[in-house]
């Protein structure tokens, strides 16, 4: 199985608001970068979007080394938590929906083919990747400001 590299990164300006995503996959020392947005969305959506669409460009079954600054993405991922909510009908407890339970659906079906390895980075801390995406993350949520 080929090891591959994510780097993610969402951004929204309010939240609700425009917002943008942005993604690094590196193989073999080659970087291929991908970002998107929205005109009317939120940080959370703009993070899952971010892990999805690296998955969704990878061709085969890969090890994945996933690197997020959203502590939702990885503590929903690393502690179950996702799992979980599906279990439940996508309810976080008996009172509260789940948030984002269509792209939550995609990323865990996409955790299914791939293996990942779940890595937190502190955002806004002189990651190199981390700065990289959020740049591409904003440049995307500008274009709909």
């Amino acid at each position: 199985m080929k090891r591959v590299q994510i780097f993610t990164d969402g951004a929204c300006s309010g939240n609700p608001g425009p917002g943008g995503w942005g993604t690094i996959l590196r193989y073999n020392g080659v970087e291929k970068e991908l970002s998107g947005g929205e005109k009317v969305t939120t940080n959370n959506r703009m993070e899952l979007t971010a892990v999805i669409k690296g998955l969704e460009a990878l061709k085969e079954p890969c090890e994945v080394e996933l690197y997020s600054d959203s502590q939702y993405v990885c503590n929903a991922l690393k502690l179950g938590w996702a799992k979980k909510w599906q279990a439940n009908g996508w309810m976080r407890n008996k009172k509260e929906p789940a948030l984002n339970p269509e792209l939550w659906e995609k990323l865990l079906k996409l955790c299914e083919i791939h293996t990942l390895e779940i890595n937190w980075v502190k955002g806004h801390a002189g990651h190199p990747e981390n700065e990289r995406c959020d740049r591409l993350a904003v440049a995307e949520a500008k274009k709909y400001a």
